[in-house]
């Protein structure tokens, strides 16, 4: 932690221009993004020899978008300014908890794993089928975590402890991104899941989502001591907004970037829950159809070979006879 007494030796203050200059070079994150990038061209291209599909747009959405994002979160501005500025902090971490781990879902990597490494991805598969699994990922307990972990940081000595630890720093994005990311994996059900729950599931889950969100915004714009006092005391930053206001803007950063990743994706829920709706009801009018149509045939059936009933009676019997 700065002395009292040590003169201010961070980052620049920030401006607009200097949130696209200011990078910093975070050996572990950026190796592990460049591993991650290259594992999923190098597997979309094994997918494609063989004779597969792979769609541009998951390329898209895994690389540029979710690693973008990682990369974004760790190496660019938030990244740079993270222990001078609360909300820069706060900017990260939406970042990491919601916006890559959504954009990483997205790309199906565990689809793509399945098909490029068809020996390994069936261990993967049936892992993923598991009974673990089923409960790490029952919803109830991936949306408290992604609650739970981000407002355990902000509330706890670990908040500053990423700051005097790069060890700590680099657990904790990861520890950050992995309710993130099984939280979408699972409501996504674009890969292989543990359970599939149904749309209307998905969409009360994103909902408490949502309001958790807000919820660590607001108690954080509410709370009355400074987080992380005395490391930003010690700091000593000349510039940029009051630390009452920058943990004020910072916790409004929560709330409003987190609602505005978390009511779209809750919109496609209802969106989703809507079709669901309309396939069952659609497949039940078919099955009531296909029964129908079964028990009308062997009535139509026998009202076909029945004879009139005059065929039939002694009376009228020689009167139907065939002439000789």
């Amino acid at each position: 932690m700065p002395s009292l007494a040590t003169a201010y030796s961070g980052p620049p203050k920030l401006t607009l221009a200097r949130a696209f200059t200011e990078w910093r070079v975070d050996v572990p994150m950026l190796v592990l993004i460049l591993l991650l990038a290259a594992w999923y061209l190098v597997s979309v291209r094994r997918v494609r020899r063989a004779g597969g599909q792979w769609r541009g747009g998951r390329t898209f959405a895994f690389i540029v978008l979710g690693l973008g994002f990682w990369a974004i979160a760790t190496i660019a501005w938030p990244g740079v300014y993270e222990s001078v500025l609360f909300y820069a902090r706060a900017t990260q971490t939406v970042l990491l908890v919601l916006v890559s781990p959504l954009f990483l879902a997205m790309g199906k990597p565990l689809t793509l794993l399945i098909e490029a490494y068809p020996r390994a991805g069936g261990r993967v598969k049936r892992a993923v089928c598991g009974r673990v699994a089923r409960v790490v990922t029952f919803p109830a307990i991936t949306t408290l975590l992604l609650v739970a972990v981000p407002m355990t940081m902000y509330f706890t000595s670990w908040y500053t402890h990423v700051f005097t630890s790069g060890t700590v720093r680099e657990l904790t994005y990861l520890i950050l991104m992995a309710p993130g990311y099984v939280f979408f994996w699972t409501l996504l059900r674009v890969d292989p899941v543990p359970k599939e729950y149904s749309y209307a599931v998905s969409m009360w889950i994103t909902g408490a989502e949502v309001i958790g969100d807000a919820f660590l915004g607001l108690s954080i714009i509410a709370y009355q001591n400074l987080i992380g006092a005395a490391w930003y005391h010690a700091l000593a930053r000349p510039w940029g907004p009051t630390l009452q206001s920058d943990q004020i803007i910072g916790g409004g950063a929560l709330w409003i970037l987190g609602d505005l990743v978390g009511l779209p994706f809750l919109a496609a829920q209802l969106i989703q829950l809507m079709r669901e709706d309309e396939s069952d009801a659609a497949r039940v009018d078919a099955e009531l159809d296909a029964r129908q149509a079964i028990a009308e045939v062997p009535a139509e059936g026998e009202q076909a070979t029945e004879k009139p009933w005059w065929e039939d009676d002694p009376r009228f019997t020689s009167r139907f006879k065939p002439n000789s």
